[in-house]
């Protein structure tokens, strides 16, 4: 049949030749029949929508599902949105859900109502999906989500390769000491906190995109902290322990390069951590240990903290403690939760193009580290999300106490730099903000492009995203934004001269090998391998 409507008249299913000529005729009498309901107004579908965006879905029958699919979901939206007689954070979790649900009945992850997928199962008289199936019973049996090609990364040579010793290690963490690539360096050195529920060598991709690399490359003497994944040995680990492990770290450097203090970084969790650090070293006369303090994508008062306050009630709660075993949480199912926070992009998208197209998997850094998941001390991780997200007792003066002293963020006045995410969704804008209302040292708040990661990881070499500085005095977020300065590319070249205002002189660079600390292994170390 040639007659139907433009654009169902001339589509790629056409020339597969006699294996697919019964597929062909099957779609254009589908085609030919639905022509008419096809043409009326209904189901607007987003353009920007990239499920949808193949030509295979302008077919009547394709286009009929995907705009009845539209139509279904703005319906149950509105519904979730308009529902009335609940609490604000039930209203939240069932806007949450219902977008889960939403996501997962979408005709493009069906390899039944997919028209892609349908195609190249023709084209490849099934290999397509004979290769999705076996991609799938592997990811059954590793209990997770496959990203990217497990076999191209090897810690140490092609990613979390800068050169470096382990030079210290306690059973919660190893300190890598990296070696200078220049012959004098920052008197004060830089310790490193990454979040523990993640690798750290997220700051130590590809060299390409290493922060780690790039600060050594800048003369800063760089340390990092390298958390070791929880086993029944860390069943009894609590806060106390990550906070004494921070001070242990802290000095442990000074004392191996003869200096009074440090310069210091915590990545989310760790940065929540690191500000609760601060505040036990003020209350112990100890502040002046730490010369500066960096926030990348941290949170402290946790009221606005986003979708993620949508696993903390107390049901969510009980259901994670249903999982511990052994004294740890399988970090499998933290993985799982944050890519439920994406579900579009990191789960859907990887069943259609790994499950129903049986594509091969790409070669990608960040989705290797992705990948790559920690194991959590069941006590604490309960503890964390009871006592910050759940009841946000950290901003509370004196609510929490670690090493025997009450912790009271508004004693910290170490000099502090900020960097949120404009999109982050693990650790939304406003919650990061929030950090300059509580630390009361000077502040320097920088807004980066992109969220979570690609904020933080993005080398001036790369030429990606932007970010905003306002140097007017800290009033309201909203202030900051509309006084702030666009800057194209990275924003480690601010936090660089920031860095370099507190202190610029330097002194010959500290051989990881020749110190007072005798390395232990090569960097990246033993625990960053360890599942």
């Amino acid at each position: 049949m040639t007659d139907l409507p433009p654009p169902f008249g001339q589509m790629p299913f056409a020339n597969l030749g006699d294996v697919s000529e019964g597929w062909k005729h099957a779609l254009d009498s589908w085609g030919q029949a639905l022509a008419p309901l096809a043409a009326t107004p209904f189901g607007k579908v987003d353009p920007k929508d990239r499920r949808f965006a193949g030509p295979e879905w302008d077919h009547p029958l394709f286009d009929i599902m995907r705009r009845g699919y539209s139509a279904m979901a703005e319906q149950m939206m509105d519904a979730a949105r308009s529902a009335e007689g609940i609490d604000p954070a039930a209203k939240a979790r069932l806007i949450f859900s219902t977008q889960m649900l939403i996501d997962a009945m979408s005709p493009a992850n069906s390899p039944f109502t997919n028209p892609i997928a349908l195609q190249k199962a023709v084209e490849t008289k099934g290999a397509s999906l004979m290769a999705g199936v076996a991609h799938m019973m592997a990811d059954m049996k590793r209990g997770q989500l496959t990203h990217t090609d497990p076999n191209a990364f090897r810690l140490g040579e092609n990613i979390a390769a800068t050169p470096g010793k382990v030079i210290y290690q306690t059973p919660l963490f190893q300190l890598i000491h990296y070696a200078p690539s220049t012959e004098e360096v920052l008197e004060t050195p830089l310790i490193i906190f990454p979040p523990w529920i993640n690798r750290f060598y997220i700051l130590d991709l590809t060299a390409e995109k290493s922060f780690i690399k790039w600060c050594v490359d800048q003369g800063i003497s760089v340390f990092m902290v390298s958390w070791k994944s929880a086993d029944s040995s860390m069943a009894d680990v609590v806060w106390d322990d990550y906070i004494a492990a921070q001070i242990d770290a802290i000095d442990q450097v000074r004392g191996l390069l003869s200096v009074d203090d440090v310069h210091t970084i915590g990545y989310c969790v760790a940065g929540t951590t690191l500000a609760a650090t601060l505040a036990v070293l003020a209350a112990k006369g100890e502040a002046a240990k730490v010369r500066s303090v960096t926030f990348f994508t941290a949170q402290v008062d946790f009221s606005q903290a986003g979708d993620l306050l949508n696993f903390i009630d107390d049901q969510q709660l009980s259901m994670i403690e249903a999982l511990e075993q052994d004294g740890y949480l399988d970090g499998r199912y933290l993985a799982l939760t944050f890519n439920m926070l994406r579900g579009r992009d990191l789960i859907w998208s990887n069943v259609v193009k790994n499950y129903l197209l049986g594509e091969d998997y790409p070669a990608f850094d960040l989705l290797h580290w992705n990948g790559d998941v920690t194991n959590l001390p069941a006590k604490w991780h309960r503890s964390y999300l009871r006592d910050l997200y759940r009841d946000n007792r950290l901003v509370q003066p004196g609510a929490l106490t670690a090493l025997g002293v009450g912790i009271d963020l508004t004693q910290v006045k170490t000099p502090a730099y900020v960097q949120a995410g404009k999109e982050d969704h693990i650790a939304p804008l406003p919650s990061v903000w929030k950090l300059t209302e509580h630390l009361k040292g000077p502040i320097r708040f920088l807004l980066a492009g992109s969220g979570h990661i690609a904020g933080v990881v993005n080398p001036p070499s790369s030429g990606k995203y932007q970010h905003w500085t306002n140097d007017a005095p800290l009033t309201t977020l909203e202030d900051f934004i509309a006084g702030a300065t666009e800057t194209k590319g990275s924003w480690w070249p601010d936090w660089q001269r920031w860095i370099l205002s507190h202190g610029d002189k330097t002194v010959k660079a500290p051989i990881p090998s020749e110190g007072k600390l005798k390395p232990l292994e090569d960097a990246p170390g033993s625990y960053v391998k360890t599942r």
